[in-house]
């Protein structure tokens, strides 16, 4: 009979060793998929790894994912938007196949991303405009650059939008500002081939010999 350590007991032990546990976790599954759909709607020169981060912030890679709203799948997306996707790609599948889920929400994004080209001049702030409206829809978004605009803040920039988020009405704009950022994040802990880099446990010091002083 295999012995199995109980999962709390695991996380305890990943904690108590300084190490990430979910940084070894993340699965490379997908990759292929990631890019080949990122090359198929965004070009070659875009970075796939951007969809991989969003898919591992909506749902940590888990295909059988599903929101209390019932968002579904990689990429959490609600059955009428897949249904909207698959009205204009009919050789999409079942939302529950990775491959299509994959497919439709970089399409979807794909949608968005035209939708901002007004925004700051810079891939960064499209970007994040790009996944805020993807996390809290665009009218959301816009109701928010009217915020700034107000303010005479240059409702371009998404810095401008985090400033003003706490002010836009019907917003959970600490949502939507925590999923862009940990989209971000997600890239940062990537290697140039979309590896998430396992942490490196921090080695814990000995305690100083009975008697000595502190820091000796």
């Amino acid at each position: 009979m295999r012995f199995r350590i109980p999962a709390f007991l695991m996380i305890a032990l990943a904690f108590a060793c300084g190490t990430d546990l979910w940084a070894q976790t993340v699965t490379d599954r997908y990759d292929d998929l990631f890019r080949s759909y990122s090359k198929k709607f965004f070009g070659p020169a875009f970075d796939w790894r951007i969809f991989k981060a969003q898919a591992m912030a909506e749902s940590g890679l888990d295909p059988n994912a599903k929101s209390w709203v019932g968002a579904r799948g990689l990429m959490q997306l609600m059955p009428a938007t897949y249904g909207e996707v698959q009205s204009k790609n009919p050789d999409l599948g079942d939302i529950s196949d990775p491959k299509w889920n994959i497919a439709a929400g970089i399409y979807y994004d794909r949608q968005l991303w035209r939708q901002w080209t007004g925004v700051a001049d810079d891939i960064t702030h499209r970007r994040s405009f790009m996944f805020g409206s993807y996390n809290a829809g665009r009218g959301t978004l816009l109701r928010a650059q009217r915020v700034a605009e107000d303010k005479a803040l240059d409702h371009t920039q998404w810095s401008s939008i985090e400033v003003v988020a706490p002010e836009v009405p019907r917003w959970r704009h600490e949502e939507t500002l925590g999923y862009v950022s940990k989209i971000s994040t997600n890239v940062e802990r990537m290697d140039d081939n979309g590896r998430v880099a396992r942490a490196t446990p921090a080695r814990r010091e000995s305690p100083p010999p009975s008697g000595a002083p502190p820091g000796k």
